[in-house]
């Protein structure tokens, strides 16, 4: 609770009403912008209890004044707080991480307008469609109509000139010598402008009410330019749709949540083809729901595109209030489908963004994803420093144990560390993880060195609970976090916890998991089948007075195996190593056969 006496005041005479709230701090900055449905219980909510959150505590403390504006319903307040944070930029708000330089089609405001590719848009000079995810998208839309129309091009017009080049090679209706009227120009603008909202059956429609008219005017080859103009727009509309042309006049939305930013995709459908495609990221900031993200995604689309469409399909219903928009959420069929685009659309740009980051500051981004994995457990602090256990034996022979060591989400080889079990007889993994971990942090205590913030346990519940054991003997089970990961289905378990961790399987924290996991998998595995190899290879020939490393070599290669050098003759022993030495080895093993 928030102990000055003016914040105090302020909540008890906050309306019941629909609004928009500021926090404010003490240099009367505005830190946190919000909306609500009732604003005194809204903002009373921040003060009347303990968030989990520190980011919600730290905003609580530094709130040292409260303003308020109140509307008419939520969907209104929702509008105003959209456009409250553009302009103010609040440090603990929800951030809109948009991408200025998306490509927009504009159409002068002229007599005689240009149509033309922007990245720089003028609402008040041009009237614009957009913004494009594709540029590719919009250089056929372009490509289109200038297929279909002779535009001008030229940025200023002198009336009764001689027509230019573009005349000539019929790229334009030549507007400067007055051989198009106004009326017949800004029916072909009327046109293309239905073309780019993706209204290709009206525009068709149009097209063709005008070749009927010359037809029956006898203007056949006027009629002939218009149906060849049909019949290009009639491809361009088969080639277009995505889903059924049933499916027309619609808006859909879909949100991928990873960590601490939100990715947002939206299609603008007509006629079964997607007219508008665009996708943006929101930093999270204050760890909203998924459903609030979504509906800052909808107030953000309807504040930069305009009014909605009628139908929205989504993944699912977010609840708004006092809104006139229906919400569809689609089990089969083409809008599922949609639905299924879009959320593809969505994880790619994810994807391409977060490899984008990681090339340019792979440091940052293992920032990132270490933080994404500190929310997924739960912990107080950042796993910076991580140790990762596992066990390795076949059947119980040569038993051993390895460490690996990750520092800020890199692997640390300096840091790495081999065990060979002493205390365990037999294939017993929970004991040769009790000896392990006993060995491992009694000596980091003893030597004062570096404790993890992270302990990983390559196994399932049984050895978890064995190396629990071990950190409560040595009292840091309460300063250390501990998980085992079970090997099969590669489910995370805590101590104490009966059901596993829900961490995404396709998250890059549980990637950093696995990682860590097969690396030292490998790592101990490795060390185990050495030794094994070592051990193999140490045979008799080693224990032989007189017989030497290069003999030994010679002999295994010739014989392939101490069976067969034991078999062998003095005469077959002479020919590859020599009579002095055939000698030696052939009354070693003649003794040991005579042996009781």
């Amino acid at each position: 609770m928030n102990d000055n006496e003016h914040i105090r005041l302020i909540l008890k005479t906050l309306p019941e009403k629909p609004g928009v709230y500021h926090f404010l701090d003490s240099d009367n900055k505005i830190i946190y912008i919000g909306k609500a449905k009732i604003l005194k219980r809204r903002v009373n909510s921040y003060f009347n209890k303990h968030h989990t959150s520190p980011k919600l505590n730290a905003l609580v403390r530094k709130i040292q004044d409260i303003k308020f504006t109140i509307v008419d319903n939520e969907w209104d307040a929702l509008l105003l707080e959209n456009s409250m944070i553009k302009e103010h930029k609040p440090f603990y708000n929800v951030l809109l991480k948009d991408d200025k330089s998306y490509p927009w089609i504009a159409i002068t405001r002229e007599e005689f307008p240009r149509v033309f590719f922007t990245r720089q848009p003028d609402k008040n000079q041009h009237i614009l469609f957009g913004p494009y995810a594709s540029v590719r998208y919009v250089n056929i839309l372009l490509n289109l109509i200038n297929d279909l129309f002779p535009l001008r091009t030229c940025f200023s017009l002198a009336k009764n000139g001689r027509p230019c080049l573009q005349y000539q090679i019929k790229k334009c209706a030549a507007p400067c010598a007055n051989l198009i009227s106004q009326e017949d120009y800004q029916k072909n603008i009327f046109i293309i402008t239905e073309i780019i909202k993706g209204n290709n059956s009206l525009a068709i429609n149009t097209l063709k009410n005008e070749m009927y008219k010359y037809a029956e005017a006898w203007e056949f080859e006027k009629a002939q330019e218009i149906k060849m103009k049909i019949e290009i727009l009639e491809q361009h509309q088969a080639k277009s749709i995505v889903v059924n042309p049933i499916v027309s006049n619609c808006d859909t939305f879909s949100i991928i949540v990873d960590g601490q930013s939100a990715f947002v995709n939206f299609f603008r459908i007509n006629e079964g083809a997607i007219v508008q495609s665009y996708t943006f990221e929101i930093s999270n900031n204050l760890e909203l729901s998924q459903e609030e993200l979504l509906i800052r995604g909808i107030v953000e689309i309807q504040q930069k595109f305009g009014k909605l469409s009628p139908q929205i399909i989504v993944p699912f219903v977010p609840q708004i209030e006092d809104t006139h928009l229906q919400f569809y959420v689609p089990i089969r069929g083409d809008r599922k489908k949609l639905l299924e685009l879009s959320e593809r659309n969505a994880k790619t740009y994810m994807f391409e963004k977060r490899k984008r980051q990681e090339l340019i500051d792979p440091d940052r981004h293992k920032q990132r994803i270490l933080m994404q994995l500190q929310q997924d457990l739960g912990m107080e602090n950042l796993p910076q420093r991580i140790e990762c256990f596992d066990n390795s034996n076949t059947q119980g022979e040569e038993p051993v144990a390895g460490m690996v060591c990750f520092i800020n989400g890199k692997p640390a080889k300096k840091e790495y560390r081999h065990f060979l079990i002493k205390t365990v007889v037999g294939p017993d993994d929970f004991a040769s993880m009790k000896e392990v971990i006993f060995r491992r942090y009694s000596r980091v205590l003893e030597e004062n060195r570096p404790l993890p913030d992270l302990i990983i346990i390559d196994g399932g519940k049984g050895q978890l609970h064995a190396a629990y054991e071990v950190l409560e003997k040595l009292q840091l089970n309460n300063q250390i976090m501990l998980i085992g990961i079970a090997e099969r289905l590669e489910d995370i378990y805590k101590v104490g916890e009966k059901l596993p961790l829900f961490i995404d399987k396709k998250s890059e924290s549980q990637k950093l998991l696995q990682q860590i996991r097969d690396e030292v998998h490998r790592f101990s595995i490795t060390h185990h089948r050495n030794r094994r190899s070592k051990k193999s290879l140490d045979s008799e020939l080693d224990h032989i007075s007189g017989i030497g490393k290069q003999t030994k070599e010679k002999l295994l290669v010739h014989f392939k195996s101490i069976h067969k050098i034991e078999q062998a003759t003095m005469e077959s022993l002479t020919e590859v190593i020599g009579k002095q030495k055939a000698s030696i080895l052939f009354t070693y093993f003649q003794s040991k056969k005579n042996l009781p």
